[in-house]
């Protein structure tokens, strides 16, 4: 076949899986990076969701640049998976390569004189939030009821309780796997990332590997004391479960909260197949043990668009969706 043909040829989904899995040295059965057909709808919060073609759990930064190759030679896209806090993936899954930054966790040092703190991307920020406390640094005592990591949460710029990660950021390390080197390491600065509310200017095909918080000294009780009431006001006010948080931003923030909205459209309790609207907060989706993604997005758009007929607030979601048609 000429060459122009032979590139004309539109290659089948599973050839170009085949070509990822041999750039990345094969299957983790044979010493290579690559898992296939891994479930990564369990891996998120709301435990439901399809599997990914091709699923890579990096045990450092350098296998990354098997992955670039992986990517480049197939043609498939991306998706870099933290903890799955904030993501649905679909039933049918994801027809991709997914990395997973949840084993980078070698490096979580608390300098106590400057007050900075760096940490590895899989670090979950629960556990910072703790350890700062016991460090008597301030400024972190919100991320302990996020069930996110470090890399999740400076690409979404996650945050709570008046606070968020741009309040502290420093700089972070990524890689770029749309360089045309392959796996290109950089440091950025804050403001460089384009952070803005629940989310930043961050590419898809960019991971990032660790990150560095400016926080302050301040009182450890007093620290520690202010994470034990947001833990015991999310235990009173928000549900527990398979949810990924708030599904919808509030429209007016301070004035106008989407969790209100959804009530006074009277659907708390609102049910499609296997996800729910919550009882004990109405801006929370439930998904049942076992439960279809699909249901949940279905329910989302369902929510959105009864709001809007009965207020006419537009609500966008929080939520990232994976693998979805229309998404």
């Amino acid at each position: 076949m000429p060459d122009a043909a032979r590139d004309a040829v539109i290659r089948r989904p599973q050839d170009s899986v085949d070509v990822a899995v041999e750039a990345l040295g094969g299957t983790v059965v044979d010493g290579g990076l690559a898992q296939c057909d891994a479930p990564i709808g369990p891996m998120t919060t709301y435990r439901v969701g399809g599997c990914a073609d091709i699923f890579v759990q990096l045990a450092s930064a350098s296998d990354l640049d098997r992955v670039a190759l992986a990517m480049r030679s197939s043609g498939l896209p991306l998706l870099v998976l933290g903890r799955g806090s904030n993501l649905l993936v679909a039933d049918r899954g994801f027809r991709g390569i997914v990395v997973s930054v949840a084993g980078l966790t070698e490096t979580l040092e608390i300098d106590a004189a400057s007050s900075v703190v760096a940490s590895s991307a899989g670090v979950l920020l629960p556990v910072l939030a703790r350890k700062t406390a016991a460090a008597g640094l301030t400024g972190f005592e919100w991320a302990v009821g996020v069930p996110g990591s470090i890399g999740g949460a400076v690409r979404m710029n996650a945050g709570g309780h008046g606070s968020d990660m741009a309040a502290s950021l420093i700089d972070v390390t990524v890689a770029d796997l749309d360089s045309q080197n392959g796996n290109v390491t950089q440091i950025l600065r804050v403001d460089e990332i384009g952070l803005r509310f629940r989310g930043s200017a961050l590419g898809p095909n960019v991971v990032v590997l660790s990150a560095r918080l400016q926080l302050a000294r301040g009182d450890r009780e007093a620290a520690e004391r202010e994470i034990s009431e947001i833990v015991a006001w999310r235990r009173a006010n928000q549900p527990g479960g398979q949810n990924a948080g708030s599904v919808f931003v509030n429209p007016v923030p301070g004035e106008v909260s989407a969790g209100a909205l959804i009530d006074a459209a009277g659907l708390r309790g609102l049910r499609v197949g296997t996800a729910v609207v919550s009882e004990k907060h109405a801006n929370f989706i439930q998904a049942a043990e076992g439960g279809s993604a699909d249901d949940v997005q279905s329910l989302m758009r369902l929510v959105r668009d009864r709001v809007e007929a009965t207020s006419g607030y537009a609500l966008r979601s929080e939520i990232r969706l994976v693998g979805f048609e229309d998404e």
